[in-house]
């Protein structure tokens, strides 16, 4: 199992609004996710700076890069787009984290 950390900006003020669109998440995007291994998966919010840091678990990276492509995904970042810094592309802007630490 490969963890995997990363730290996204979400914009003031649409703190309680990403909050409420997480805990209706999409049944065909939660399916999604877990088809490609995907287990454990958190983000947490910074409240002093609005960063976003998520985290979770997967068997093979390469699915986890496959996901730009899925078409629910592009429509979850188009959804989403208003409330973080996005690419071009609408996918939010994405910085992997280097882990420095781990207690098994």
């Amino acid at each position: 199992m490969q963890r995997v950390a990363f730290k996204m900006q979400l914009l003031e003020g649409c703190e309680a609004e990403y909050k409420k669109r997480h805990e209706a998440l999409w049944p065909e995007l939660k399916a999604l996710l877990k088809k490609a291994g995907i287990k454990d998966y958190s983000i947490f919010l910074d409240e002093e700076t609005n960063a976003l840091i998520g985290y979770l678990t997967i068997e093979d990276k390469t699915k986890l890069e496959a996901l730009p492509n899925e078409p629910v995904m592009k429509k979850w970042w188009a959804y989403m787009k208003d409330m973080m810094e996005t690419n071009k592309d609408n996918s939010p802007v994405s910085v992997r984290l280097q882990e420095v630490f781990y207690l098994p």
